[in-house]
């Protein structure tokens, strides 16, 4: 099992989502976990973030994405949010 780890930044933002929000983001997680590597599940359309070095975002829905990476153990989630303003301050 892969070790989930939340930055402070992701904690923060998270606690702001409304709850339906936040039951989105434990499916789209659990998608995640089933299938770490490509291809991803379908609905998560998993993308690189530009400019970035191993930084990816995930769709929770269609306002709202996650930016995570890959760790030694796991994957480490780094923001989450309004579609521009998390890819701005992945």
């Amino acid at each position: 099992m892969l070790k989930i780890e939340r930055t402070n930044k992701f904690k923060r933002e998270f606690k702001k989502l409304p709850e339906p929000v936040k039951k989105e983001f434990e499916k789209q997680l659990k998608r995640l976990l089933e299938k770490p590597n490509p291809p991803f599940h379908p609905s998560l359309r998993i993308k690189k973030v530009q400019g970035t070095d191993g930084i990816f975002e995930a769709t929770i829905t269609m306002g709202v994405r996650m930016t995570w990476q890959f760790t030694k153990n796991g994957i480490l989630l780094r923001n989450i949010g309004e579609h521009d303003k998390t890819l701005k301050n992945s």
